[in-house]
């Protein structure tokens, strides 16, 4: 995963305004009916989608704090990874689904996370369920192949909150097909489907914005209880179970030896390049200060670039740059105030 999802732990919630106007194209009738959110996150946007009515809400999150803070609004929550997790075909009324943006790792052709998700968890949606996706608008064609040979009746909008805007978010809406439906398509009909999916993904600002009143309404199905089973690894188990092992003690003094640390003065006055060395190398951080000026330390190398121009006797221009390495000096004060020193 990328630096980018990694800080934000694959986690993209859509905003609370974003899933209420999401809830007025869906109609839920007065009998139960099971939806689903295969990357429940905290449940927030999960809750007020599927708010009203008789719903049988089921979440199933990887994260551990997450997930219980899930279960506060989600009845049943699966925490594990949803690509482990298994449950009957043709289960649920509605399927919401918001999956990380990035791409899988593996040791063969490397797919979209969104297509990755759709494609495990479709199947689990009733003949006439309804999908809510909400993924980048540049992966609208990454899935095209299953909306276009599963769903029909297939609507896309754009998102309009500030968080949405920077990602790129849209929200597809679709009706999944029954089998007569899938067997009476013609390879015309996926080819054209897929073709104007594309066509959406190259150019996502032609979608319209998700309108506060609804321009089309989607009836869920009856559904009634479902049942999620997690058939991979409990990795929280085994990483409470880790330090015990025999293994983990002989590697722990290599994988997590203890910091060096370095008493008495230099034999010869140190100059400004065994200086830098120190700084960049961990040995000269630490908590220094007394009072307001208390604070911590952190040195780190960073890459620079230096431009510079110069012009030849026939008024030819030429620019170089240069890279080279510097010294970033971080602090952190007692009161909360940062400062960077380069």
């Amino acid at each position: 995963m990328r630096s980018a999802g990694r800080l934000r732990m694959a986690f993209y919630p859509l905003p609370l305004s974003e899933a209420q106007r999401i809830r007025r194209f869906l109609l839920f009738p007065n009998e139960p009916v099971s939806v689903l959110d295969p990357c429940v996150g905290d449940g927030v946007a999960f809750e007020a989608i599927t708010s009203g009515g008789q719903v049988l809400r089921y979440g199933i999150e990887l994260d551990a704090y997450r997930a219980e803070q899930a279960r506060v609004r989600v009845a049943s929550v699966l925490q594990g990874n949803a690509l482990e997790a298994h449950c009957a075909v043709d289960t649920f009324g509605a399927l919401y689904c918001n999956p990380p943006y990035d791409y899988e790792i593996g040791p063969g052709d490397n797919r979209r996370m969104e297509e990755v998700f759709l494609r495990h968890t479709y199947r689990w949606l009733k003949p006439g369920g309804v999908l809510v996706l909400v993924i980048p608008g540049e992966r609208i064609s990454d899935c095209s192949q299953v909306l276009a040979t599963q769903f029909l009746n297939l609507r896309a909008y754009s998102l309009s909150e500030p968080e949405c805007v920077r990602y790129k978010q849209v929200v597809v809406l679709a009706v999944r097909r029954s089998r007569r439906e899938r067997e009476r398509l013609q390879d015309s009909d996926i080819t054209l489907a897929r073709l104007r999916y594309a066509s959406l993904a190259r150019n996502p600002a032609q979608l319209p914005v998700l309108p506060v009143e609804p321009d089309a309404r989607y009836n869920v199905p009856l559904s009634g209880p479902a049942l999620l089973v997690n058939r991979g690894l409990p990795l929280d188990e085994i990483e409470n179970l880790l330090p015990r092992s025999t293994a983990y003690r002989q590697a722990r003094q290599i994988l997590f030896a203890e910091p060096s640390t370095v008493y008495g003065r230099p034999l010869t006055p140190l100059h400004s390049g065994h200086l830098a060395l120190l700084a960049v190398s961990g040995m000269l951080d630490g908590i220094f200060g007394s009072g307001e000026d208390r604070h911590i330390a952190s040195w780190q190398s960073v890459k620079a670039t230096s431009c510079s121009t110069e012009e030849e006797d026939n008024g030819t221009i030429i620019q170089r740059e240069r890279e080279y390495f510097t010294n970033e000096l971080t602090l952190v004060y007692a009161n909360g105030k940062t400062e960077i020193l380069k």
